[in-house]
This record gives C-alpha cells, sequence and structure tokens, in this order.
C-alpha cells in the first residue's frame, strides 16, 4: 500500500505553504503573500514516531485564480482530501475566524477523515487566546503554531502521528523510488502532460496558460512492479523576462531538482526552435554532471515523419558537448513511447551506476597510449601511470600522472571517448 497522506488545507494566506516546507525542514513550496501562488499538489515524506507519511500541501480553497484555473485547483484539492488519511485544517490566528474558514470546515465535515485544526502565525501566547475562536467550529483541540518562532512543530507531528497509528487500516509497506526523474524544459513543451501519463492520473494541473506549474512537484509512480518518481518543475523563461518573484524562486527550484535527479529529462517541443533557455539548462545539467536525455515532445504535430533524424543532427549540432546523451521522440498525450523513454531513463541510471575494475582500466588507458601517445609540450611529454574508478554517479576517474597541464583538452577528450567507446559509460557524462 502507499504512504498514508496527510493533506494540509484551508483558505488561501493562511500560511499552508510555510507550515509544510517548516514540516518538511526544506524550502519545498513557493511561499508568496500573493493568493493562489500554490496550485499543484506538493508532497513531501516525514518519519515520526517509527510512522511514515507523506505531507501533501494544497492550493488555498475559495481562491479565485487569475488564469482562470479555479476548477483546476479546486479538482487538486478534492482529490488530495479524497486519498488523505488525516487533514491538517489551518486557520489564520491573527485574523480570526472568516467565512470562508467556516465554509472550509463545513466541506471538511462531509470528508470523514479525521482532521487536526492548527491555528497558524500565533507568534506569541497572546495570539493564542485569539485562536481560541476555532473552537467555535466543533473541534476537541486546536494547536497555535508558528512557523517563523518555531512553536509547536513536534507537537503537530505527534498528534498526526498519534492519528494515524489509531487508523488500524493504514499499513505502510512502500517502497523506496529506483529512480528519480526530472521534467524540465522551457514553458508549454508538455511536461505536466507527461508527468500525468505517468501517474495514469490528472495529477498535475494541464493548461494552454503559460507558467502553470509554479512549483517543482513530487509525483511517484510504478512501472513494471517498481516505484520511480517523476519531479515535474515550472517552465522556464529568459531571467530579464520573469514577472515576479514566484517566477525567479520557480527557476531556483527547478535547479535544485536537477541536483536531486539521478537523470534528467530536457523536454524541447517539436515545432519550436531550440533556444537560450535550453542552453541555459543544459550549461547546468553538464555543470552537474547528470545523465540526460533530450526528450522532443508533441512528434505527432511534424506532418513529415522524416524530419526526425534531420531533428537529432539539429540537437547534436547544438549542443556538441552532449552527443552521448540520446534522444527520444515521443507524444506524452496519447503516452506513444512515454515507456519506452522511462526503460531508456533506467539504462543510463545503471550506466551512471557502473563501477569498473583498476585492472581492466589500466589496461585500456595503456592501450590508449600506446596507439595515440600524449604530445610533446615544453619540450615534455605527458604521462600516465595509474588510473582508478574513485566513484560512480558519475563516473568518476583519477589519473595519476607526470603533470596535468602536459594533457591538452583534445587529448582529455580522446582519453574520455575511449571510456565511452570500451566501458558502459556510452550515454552518461564521466
Amino acid at each position: 500500500m502507499p504512504l498514508p497522506q496527510v493533506a494540509i488545507v484551508g483558505r488561501p494566506n493562511v500560511g499552508k505553504s510555510s507550515l509544510f516546507n517548516w514540516l518538511a525542514g526544506r524550502r519545498l513550496a513557493i511561499v508568496e503573500d500573493t493568493p493562489g501562488v500554490t496550485r499543484d499538489r506538493m508532497t513531501h515524506v516525514i518519519e515520526e514516531q517509527d510512522r511514515r507519511f507523506a505531507i501533501v500541501d494544497t492550493g488555498g480553497m475559495g481562491i479565485k485564480d487569475i488564469d482562470n484555473l479555479t476548477e483546476d485547483i479546486e479538482g487538486q484539492i478534492t482529490a488530495a482530501i479524497q486519498s488523505a488519511a488525516v487533514l491538517v485544517f489551518v486557520v489564520d490566528a491573527q485574523a480570526g475566524l472568516t467565512s470562508l474558514d467556516r465554509d472550509v470546515a463545513q466541506r471538511l465535515r462531509a470528508a470523514h477523515q479525521p482532521v487536526i485544526f492548527v491555528a497558524n502565525k500565533a507568534d506569541t501566547e497572546r495570539i493564542d487566546r485569539l485562536a481560541a475562536e476555532v473552537y467555535e467550529l466543533g473541534c476537541e483541540e486546536v494547536i497555535p503554531t508558528s512557523t517563523v518562532h518555531n512553536r509547536n512543530k513536534w507537537l503537530l507531528l505527534e498528534r498526526i502521528a498519534a492519528v494515524l497509528s489509531s487508523e488500524d487500516e493504514i499499513e505502510d509497506d512502500s517502497a523506496e523510488p529506483v529512480m528519480k526523474l526530472a521534467i524540465v524544459g522551457r514553458r508549454n513543451t508538455g511536461k505536466s502532460t507527461f508527468v500525468n501519463e505517468l501517474a495514469k492520473t490528472e495529477r498535475m494541473i494541464v493548461s494552454e496558460v503559460a507558467g502553470t506549474t509554479r512549483d517543482s512537484v513530487d509525483v511517484m509512480f510504478e512501472l513494471d512492479g517498481k516505484q520511480f518518481m517523476a519531479i515535474d518543475t515550472p517552465g522556464l523563461r529568459r531571467e530579464k523576462s520573469l514577472a515576479n518573484s514566484i517566477e525567479f524562486y520557480g527557476a531556483r527550484r527547478a535547479e535544485r531538482t536537477i541536483r536531486r535527479a539521478d537523470v534528467v529529462l530536457l523536454f524541447l517541443d517539436a515545432a519550436e526552435e531550440i533556444s537560450k533557455v535550453d542552453k541555459k539548462l543544459i550549461s547546468y545539467i553538464e555543470a552537474q554532471y547528470k545523465p540526460c536525455i533530450f526528450v522532443v515532445n508533441k512528434w505527432d504535430l511534424l506532418v513529415d515523419k522524416a524530419v526526425t533524424g534531420e531533428f537529432a543532427q539539429y540537437i547534436h549540432d547544438t549542443f556538441p558537448r552532449m552527443t552521448h546523451a540520446p534522444i527520444a521522440f515521443i507524444t506524452a498525450k496519447t503516452g506513444r513511447n512515454v515507456k519506452k523513454l522511462v526503460n531508456h531513463a533506467q539504462m543510463l541510471f545503471a550506466q551512471a551506476r557502473t563501477r569498473v575494475e583498476t585492472g581492466t582500466l589500466n589496461r585500456l588507458i595503456q592501450a590508449a597510449l600506446e596507439r595515440t601517445p600524449p604530445p610533446v609540450r615544453q619540450r615534455r611529454r605527458g604521462k600516465i601511470f595509474f588510473a582508478t574508478q574513485v566513484a560512480a554517479a558519475p563516473p568518476t576517474v583519477v589519473f595519476m600522472c607526470n603533470e596535468p597541464s602536459l594533457f591538452e583538452p583534445t587529448y582529455r577528450r580522446y582519453l574520455l571517448g575511449v571510456l565511452r567507446d570500451q566501458l558502459d559509460f556510452g550515454e552518461v557524462p564521466v
């Protein structure tokens, strides 16, 4: 069975995302005073009192989205409530109860799950007294919290764990994800559609509105009996075009997602040219030594499928240092080639973790040196005495030599080519 979920719900601007980040101990969700920042469900796994569960951040209930995505956001909230084992209902202790808070409480009564009431922004004990009016909603206990002053975090986690422990039907035999896939790219390249296809549900809001996804969102999915994690990221655009801090923080989270990932899928639109944003993303992926697959989405829109080879060449010409990275042509909307893509990502995942015996590596390098000796520089020739692999993911090889500066970039690329051709590192950075 999957992990039990704890959904954080409430009206806009009561601090749900702040509470989510606080409980997670990490800045995962974007926090802004602007209503409607959170749209998709965000999850994070927590362990408390030997219980593992996933906390879920949701959008503000009753929000009127400026991009006409209100119905989609409400759908995500409803899905979170229906799948939750426990609901954490958050109100603003400083603002007091509002009519919208009462509407939310009425909606949660119909859900029939256990509800933990939290009065957030209770920065002082004086404000705790203001939070007492929450009892009007019919609850037995209200937990005053303050993410700013770190008040009652462990009390809230204890209450959640206690409620989950009382739910006898909830078991946790969930497996850790085998591989984490980062889904990155420009806006409207079909990333969220792809994630929904993997999850086999409307896990992410999909819209023609640019910038619909604002946070990096972890989505678990299963393929051939194995658990995987796909991390959907906000669609990026050039920094000088960023409209607000929401987009700025979204871009930073996309970079963090690349660092977290085992394999990165860079989404390109089959009908669009490669942009400066794509080039910047590749530079960052290269700098992090992450296995990468170029994913050409919306392949069905190409009238002439014969141009597939031309598009692949176009990618390799644009990114000459990434010719080792495979290219996949998919249609996320119909699921075409999606499973093949995930299977190929698993191959890269395995390649990046390959370890080579020192003897095998040294015989290979010695043969390469004899075949093409290093050029003479400053009346000296470079010599490699010994080679060993010191790490995996990424594969990291150290050469013991007489002088590193004697090995020019062209000769280093030659040695790298030998490693790729002769070992199981053909499609991953080394």
